[in-house]
């Protein structure tokens, strides 16, 4: 037995290739240097070994004798390659180094310990190595057990050698972590945005905007006029024109708006190809009647021919058709130039597969097709997924295909074609596909220059690649190709690299110079540049303002023309859970910026004189009100807006004033003349009954010592109502807090103070009560409370702090317009029947003909229909309470032709009709009284299905049970008042065969399933079986019950599945003969195949551009 040497460490090349592996990287340099070092109970915390160079790079050992885990000395030794010089080498440095360290023996070098490790140095990772080199009581004993008879420290000494090898790093980016990392600057191009699973979009768009021939085309769409979430092309110009100018990644999302997708259509992952033609048919109809007309079809066309040629006889039936890519087959076929020559093999057709020739009878021939142009960018899909037949699903074939960077397809041409220019086209582009059938990413590998180099555009990031990185990286095959790794004896476990290449685009040589041609500024379109530049412009001043944000604060300035138009609390709504705050002239100031010019821009910006007007501060008073609290006077015009927010607004985030404007200044002084006895500004409030609505007045000064009662002959005279005009006042103190005034006693008894808000309306005596009401409305005056309407003060302000604005909605598609959408203001304290008339009365429908739905609040889907009750309010119909904020409110109603009260004694069904071959056809709605029996249903339903002659005539009306394997019949005399709500019935024609079926044959259940008896879908039925049938003759009549085409059918597989609790379902051979197993009442006959139905919720969902 031959005895493998221990390894010497001074033999550094044998160690090296020993201790070293091979990482598949060209070597620059490899050099190997052995620090002796003496006296090592002796040495320091921390010491550094001789510098020696490799590969023009200085290096040295970093040691820690006593460890240098978290600082704190420990019995592990710590050992580093350490770049020598960071500090002196140029800017933006980097050396991938591969190294290991060898701690040994000074007398025996094969007395050795050592790690190895591989690491891109730069000036923020200078030093790479191990922390937990080995254990230090390691070095002081003898390795008995491996034959050793020394320590590897002795004498207080030891060597230390470090094995280094530079490694070439022709991209740049060989182990780059990418922090901080910048497309831009390194590649010259910017990646773009992953919206969730737009990958496969990503890689398309990347390999179509480096056809600059394609980009061209498209700026050449006219788009001036467009908008872009709506125009596909403007927003593809959008998105090409930021890949040319911008730094960063650039989004997609204005693109995937304009094809009319919601943001979940993002997440769903789809085909490179597909997507791909899709887009292309989109924009080919875009070019038309425009300069760009043509420019897809020149670039991505070509044409083939389908041909049928008899042998022994003159004839030939052939056909061309245009193709925009070609999808080759790679499952067992070695190479790209193998799978075009199997696209275009030819198949010989003789014996009973004959051809029948026009005039010549049946005939041998050969088939096949063949290529009549080949376009100048070709687009080759590799069929990576494929149907297996086995698995009865799509997989993905990871198979190894080599493909070059240059082929020449001219063999593959029809003899009749042009040859006057060569056939040889050039890789310039690699859509990768990294993952399984069930997901995965794409990522594109790009030549973007006709001798450039290659490029990876990976989402948001742009890297260079090796050629090894575009070829043999994305082959596929087996991880080791067949290697076996050295040391390693036994053969490994084949694994399949699922990372590969799925489509090729080629670019034809001799129209390289066309289709790469270089992109110059005068290609993009001077509105679309504009355009852009401006919006640009705009976001980096939103950026700067949010940079400066903390320079600046917001003021916000209410007015006597805002605060009449104001309906609600306050001078205007500024935290109203349930209404958008009011919106009021805004302004940014800087923090420094002095009063006195801020007082300046207001004059300008309102246009009047800055002597006529003050600015008053509001607060946020204790009992949540906002209030005018304080002037900022005149001889504040040095502070600064900073310190007016934080000493007169405490607690404010934004300072929020009033203008207080004053043009007539005699009578402002003569008010103000007594300065210990300034008068308090008040704001008046009119409730007007009779057209329900609560309207700012404007300001008045009072003395704190005048009576209530002063103010009014004020009111009469403002309002010109006569001098014996009733008057009740109220104090809007806080919501909830809506109190009468003594008029009797002065404003400061009654503690008002600046900033206070006092409501008043007529006083109306009961007969006066009724009279406005009917000027209004021709409703009865008793029927006010019922309506909602509101006769004083307090019970309006009850109405404006439980008010909420619902939304609604049609529940079912609108197309006469008698449906609209629309908002209604309402109280939560309301009933329903309020509810019904204040939206009759919107819509002019009968209230009683309305039907409510409420909505869910996560999706503001339809939930369930609201039942009509007296004591129910809107709180309790639209889930809000009084307390939380309720942004989005909706209620979804319907227009009926009856009324709900008649529509409670009646039974809405659905049936689906299935026929006599078991498929659904069609839905019919029925409104019937809820005494109607099933013979009831089946009469109407026979009205509304044609049944074809021939048949039993019988119709059967049904259910699925759970499990849905079987049908739950309904008896004619069952009432279809006691069903379930939501009930989905179903009704089929009864087969003869059921209705003529012999005594001794057996009736049993048959039903459909995907691969798992728990995922059954479609709709069950009944089938006879006949004594002594084989089951390949039960087959045809299987066939025949469902209505199954020959090629779905022969791809059915078959099983009895019993009733048993565990029991797997049992597979069905063509011998046997189902009549002879004991039918259990739930035993079934099982249909396994795919659901192919339309429309259903598990079909996958296809690509759609509008």
């Amino acid at each position: 037995m031959e005895v493998e040497e221990p390894p010497n460490v001074h033999d550094f090349e044998a160690y090296a290739q020993k201790a070293m592996p091979d990482l598949g990287l060209e070597i620059e340099d490899f050099q190997a240097q052995t620090w002796r070092i003496e006296h090592w109970s002796q040495q320091p915390k921390r010491l550094v070994g001789p510098e020696f160079s490799c590969g023009g790079h200085k290096w040295r050992i970093l040691l820690f004798p006593q460890g240098n885990a978290n600082g704190q000395p420990n019995d592990m030794v710590s050992v580093y390659l350490d770049y020598a010089n960071p500090k002196t080498a140029p800017e933006g440095w980097h050396a991938c180094a591969q190294f290991c360290l060898a701690i040994s023996n000074p007398t025996d070098p094969t007395i050795q310990t050592s790690s190895h490790a591989h690491h891109r140095f730069v000036a923020e990772e200078c030093d790479w190595g191990f922390t937990r080199f080995v254990d230090l009581r390691k070095l002081y004993s003898v390795d008995a057990a491996n034959g050793k008879s020394r320590p590897t420290i002795e004498n207080d000494e030891v060597e230390i050698t470090a094995f280094v090898r530079v490694l070439k790093d022709p991209t740049g980016v060989l182990w780059h972590n990418f922090v901080n990392y910048d497309s831009k600057k390194e590649t010259g191009y910017v990646g773009l945005k992953n919206q969730g699973a737009t990958c496969y979009m990503n890689s398309l768009l990347q390999s179509l905007f480096c056809t600059n021939y394609f980009r061209k085309a498209v700026y050449q769409i006219p788009t001036d006029k467009d908008t872009p979430s709506e125009s596909l092309a403007l927003a593809l110009q959008r998105v090409f024109y930021h890949l040319q100018t911008s730094n960063l990644p650039v989004s997609t999302t204005e693109l995937t708006k304009s094809f009319g997708w919601k943001s979940l259509d993002s997440f769903m992952q789809h085909d490179v190809q597909e997507f791909s033609r899709i887009l292309q048919d989109k924009l080919e109809i875009k070019m038309k009647g425009t300069p760009a007309e043509g420019a897809i079809p020149k670039l991505f066309k070509g044409s083939m021919k389908n041909y049928i040629k008899c042998i022994n006889v003159d004839f030939e039936s052939s056909v061309s058709e245009d193709f925009y890519d070609i999808q080759l087959t790679i499952k067992g076929i070695k190479n790209l130039r193998d799978s075009f020559r199997d696209y275009v093999s030819v198949e010989t057709l003789d014996g009973e597969n004959k051809y029948q020739a026009e005039g010549y009878g049946l005939q041998d021939a050969k088939k096949g097709v063949i290529f009549q142009t080949l376009p100048p960018v070709l687009h080759v899909q590799l069929r990576r997924f494929e149907y297996d037949i086995e698995k009865d699903a799509l997989v993905k074939i990871n198979d190894r295909h080599e493909f070059p960077f240059s082929i020449d397809l001219g063999e593959f041409l029809d003899e009749n074609a042009d040859r006057s220019a060569s056939h040889v086209y050039k890789l310039h582009g690699v859509l990768v596909h990294s993952g399984d059938l069930h997901g995965g990413h794409y990522f594109a590998l790009i030549k973007p220059t006709k001798d450039g180099r290659w490029l990876k555009f990976d989402d948001d990031r742009v890297t260079p690649v090796t050629d090894k990185e575009v070829l043999e990286d994305n082959y596929g095959g087996d991880m080791l190709n067949g290697l076996v790794p050295p040391h390693q004896r036994t053969q490994a476990r084949t694994l399949k690299k699922f990372t590969n290449a799925y489509m090729l685009v080629y670019v034809r040589e001799t129209e390289l110079d066309s289709v790469l041609a270089p992109f110059t500024e005068g290609d993009t379109p001077s509105h679309l540049k504009a355009r852009l530049d401006a919006e640009r412009e705009q976001l980096e001043l939103k950026r700067r303002e949010k940079d400066e944000q903390h320079l600046y604060l917001t003021a916000k300035v209410i007015t006597d023309d805002i605060f009449s138009r104001h309906q609600g609390f306050d001078l205007a709504s500024f935290d109203d859970k349930n209404l958008p705050a009011t919106e009021l002239p805004t302004f940014r100031v800087l923090k420094t910026e002095p009063f006195s010019t801020f007082k300046q821009r207001i004059a300008q910006w309102f246009k009047i004189n800055e002597r006529d007007f003050r600015l008053w501060v509001l607060v946020n008073r204790q009992n949540k009100t906002i209030r005018p609290d304080v002037p900022i006077h005149d001889s504040d015009g040095n502070q600064t807006m900073d310190y007016i927010r934080n000493n007169m607004a405490a607690r404010a985030a934004d300072l929020r004033l009033y203008l207080d404007y004053n043009p007539d200044h005699a009578k402002f002084n003569a008010l103000h003349a007594d300065p210990n006895n300034p008068p308090y500004m008040i704001f008046l409030k009119w409730f007007d009954c009779s057209r329900q609505t609560l309207q700012g007045q404007g300001k008045v000064f009072v003395n704190r010592n005048s009576k209530v009662s002063d103010l009014l002959p004020y009111i009469q005279e403002k309002m010109k109502w006569p001098s014996s005009t009733p008057i009740k006042l109220y104090e809007e103190i806080k919501a909830g807090m809506i109190e009468g005034m003594k008029t009797k006693q002065t404003f400061h008894q009654n503690e008002i103070q600046d900033g206070d808000v006092i409501t008043y309306q007529v006083e109306l005596t009961e007969k006066e009560l009724v009279q406005p009401l009917i000027q209004l409305t021709p409703r009865r005056a008793q029927d006010l409370e019922a309506q909602s309407l509101y006769s004083n003060v307090p019970n309006f302000y009850d109405f404006l702090q439980n008010r909420v604005l619902v939304q609604f909605k049609a529940r079912n598609e609108d197309q006469s317009g008698r449906a609209p959408d629309f908002d209604l203001m309402l109280s939560k304290k309301m009933t329903y029947d309020v509810m019904a008339h204040r939206v009759g009365d919107y819509l002019k429908h009968d209230p009683l003909k309305l039907r409510f739905t409420s909505s869910n609040p996560s999706n503001s889907q339809p939930k369930a229909v609201i039942k009509r009750a007296l004591n129910q309010s809107v709180a309790d119909i639209t889930g809000t309470n009084y307390y939380s904020a309720h942004p989005n409110v909706i209620v979804y109603y319907e227009l009926l032709d009856i009324s709900i009260i008649e529509l409670e004694t009646k039974k809405a069904l659905k049936l689906v009709w299935t026929g006599r071959t078991n498929k659904e056809e069609t839905t019919y709605p029925f409104l019937l009284p809820k005494t109607s029996t099933f013979n009831d249903v089946s009469e109407n339903l026979s009205k509304s299905v044609k049944l074809a002659p021939g048949g039993s005539g019988k119709i059967r009306i049904f259910d699925i049970v759970p499990s849905g394997r079987a049908q739950r019949e309904y008896t004619g005399s069952e009432m279809i008042g006691n069903l379930q709500d939501p009930a989905e019935l179903f009704a089929e024609e009864v087969p003869l065969e059921e209705i003529n079926a012999p005594e001794n044959s057996k009736i049993v259940n048959l039903f459909h399933y995907a691969r798992d008896i728990a995922r059954p879908h479609g709709v069950p039925c009944r089938f006879v079986l006949l004594e002594g049938e084989r089951f390949v003759d039960t087959k045809k009549r299987i066939q025949e019950r469902i209505g199954a085409g020959e090629k779905d059918f022969s791809r059915f597989k078959f099983t009895l599945v019993s009733s048993g609790l565990f029991k797997q379902p049992s597979a069905i051979e063509d011998d046997d003969v189902l009549y002879d197993h004991r039918w259990a009442a739930d035993d079934a006959l099982g249909l396994d195949h795919p659901d192919r139905r339309p429309n259903k919720v598990n079909a996958e969902k296809g690509i759609v551009m509008r």
